[in-house]
C-alpha cells in the first residue's frame, strides 16, 4: 500500500467492486461527469465493469483508495494510458459520495504523483477535468499541476457539451512530501 496521512492506495479487491460500481458507476449523471466513455448498463459482476479486478499492466494502474483511520473504501484512483516511451501518464480519481469534501482528493493526487514519478519513473503526469470541477482543479494545483489549456466543448455530459481543462506536472516541478 502507498500511504499518506489520511488515505492509502492499494490493489483493487473483488469485494471493492460492488460498492464502487453501485456508488460511482450506477450514478449515471456522476459517471457522465467523471468518465469520457458513455454509460452502458454493465452489472458489477461483468468483466466490462470499470471496477472489475484485472491484472496490472504496463499501460494502467488501478487502485482502491482507503481511508486509513477507518479502513473504509473511499474510492478509486488510476494512472492510465502510461506511455513508457515518452514517460508520461494521465491520472484520475473518484471518491464515494460520503468521502467527498473531506480533503482526501488532494492527498490522493499526491499519492498518484508519488507512484508515477518515484515508483514508475515517469517524467510527466496529466489530468483532464471538467472546467467546473473546482475540487479536482484545486487538488491538482495544490500538488503543483499547471493549467495548460482548455478543450472547448470537448466533453459530452448528460445532454450538453462542456469545456475540459488540461493540467500537467513534470517530475522536476513536483515536490515530494518530506519523509
Amino acid at each position: 500500500m502507498i500511504r499518506g496521512e489520511k488515505t492509502g492506495l492499494r490493489a483493487r479487491h473483488a469485494e471493492d467492486v460492488p460498492l464502487l460500481h453501485a456508488e460511482l458507476y450506477d450514478d449515471v449523471p456522476g459517471h457522465a461527469r467523471a468518465d469520457t466513455r458513455p454509460w452502458v448498463p454493465w452489472p458489477a459482476a461483468h468483466d466490462e465493469s470499470p471496477y472489475a479486478v484485472r491484472p496490472p499492466g504496463e499501460r494502467d494502474a488501478c487502485f482502491s483508495v482507503v481511508e486509513l483511520a477507518t479502513g473504509e473504501l473511499a474510492g478509486e484512483a488510476v494512472l492510465w494510458d502510461v506511455d513508457l516511451h515518452n514517460r508520461g501518464a494521465h491520472l484520475g480519481l473518484a471518491l464515494r459520495p460520503a468521502f467527498r469534501g473531506r480533503g482526501l482528493g488532494g492527498e490522493v493526487v499526491r499519492l498518484l504523483c508519488h507512484y508515477g514519478f518515484t515508483v514508475r519513473g515517469l517524467h510527466r503526469l496529466q489530468l483532464e477535468t471538467l472546467a467546473d470541477n473546482a475540487a479536482m482543479i484545486a487538488a491538482a494545483k495544490r500538488n503543483g499541476f499547471i493549467r495548460e489549456g482548455v478543450r472547448r466543448s470537448a466533453a459530452w455530459v448528460h445532454g450538453e457539451f462542456l469545456d475540459e481543462l488540461v493540467l500537467g506536472l513534470l517530475a522536476d516541478e513536483w515536490t515530494p512530501p518530506a519523509a
